[in-house]
């Protein structure tokens, strides 16, 4: 088998293609963490469902169409990121690389089904249905905005159990999982403000709050896809085991 050196404090010899595998592994969950952030623009397309009169109205549709495509996209990407990192982090602790890999899926679940309440719009607008599905109408937009709660509160989740298995294994330099442990906290306490309806300077702050969190996994992101994992802790890793056989 061929083998390459990477020389930290020892000489240590790890099979090139397990180097090959982990950064195939950092380079796609990189490039599918980027991909999650399509979901920004997303919003600004459902303008018109938010129209009080887009059940009698005439539409458009595809601007809607075209956002729930691309939400879509974004779940997909989520689960993505979950199974190309599985195989590195579940050597850290596989109770945790499971619980990321079910909160990530989880996550676009709640997607998936905020999209099928507007495509349900799209629908009834397009068959006819008329002034008596207004109220129906608005149903389904107020279930899209509380199915956005599994995106305000999961990736909460997320940045715990990735952040402590990236941070144990020193598999990115610690100062992006501590990132994503800053955001937590903030992240949940904007979600229970965004429950309980509060306004004013307290909601404006925890608004602010969800900042880390967006830093964390964009950060994560970009270093992944430029940087790959440290070939130090992969090796450390390749040593563990071997020692463990």
């Amino acid at each position: 088998m061929k083998t390459v050196t990477y020389t930290d404090d020892r000489n240590t010899e790890v099979p090139q293609t397990t180097m090959a595998r982990s950064r195939i592994a950092s380079l796609a969950a990189g490039v599918l963490y980027l991909i999650t952030f399509l979901a920004i623009p997303a919003f600004a397309f459902y303008a018109p469902v938010r129209d009080p009169n887009y059940m009698v109205g005439p539409g458009p549709d595809n601007p809607v169409i075209f956002g729930g495509i691309l939400e879509i996209i974004v779940a997909l990407a989520g689960i993505g990121t979950a199974v190309a990192l599985y195989p590195v982090v579940k050597r850290q602790g596989e109770a945790f690389a499971l619980g990321f890999v079910g909160a990530r899926t989880l996550e676009a679940a709640t997607i998936f089904a905020g999209v099928v309440c507007l495509m349900t719009m799209v629908t009834l607008r397009q068959s006819g249905a008329g002034a008596q599905a207004t109220v129906t109408g608005q149903a389904l937009s107020a279930m899209y905005d509380w199915f956005h709660l599994g995106q305000d509160l999961i990736p909460a989740v997320n940045a715990v159990l990735l952040g402590s298995l990236l941070y144990r294994a020193r598999l990115v330099p610690r100062v992006l999982p501590l990132l994503g442990f800053i955001g937590a906290p903030l992240l949940v306490a904007n979600t229970i403000v965004l429950m309980f309806g509060i306004s004013g300077p307290l909601s404006t702050l925890t608004t602010l709050g969800v900042l880390p969190i967006a830093v964390w996994e964009f950060s994560l992101g970009v270093w992944l896809v430029i940087k790959g994992f440290n070939p130090t802790a992969i090796t450390a890793e390749f040593d563990n085991m071997e020692s463990s056989r």
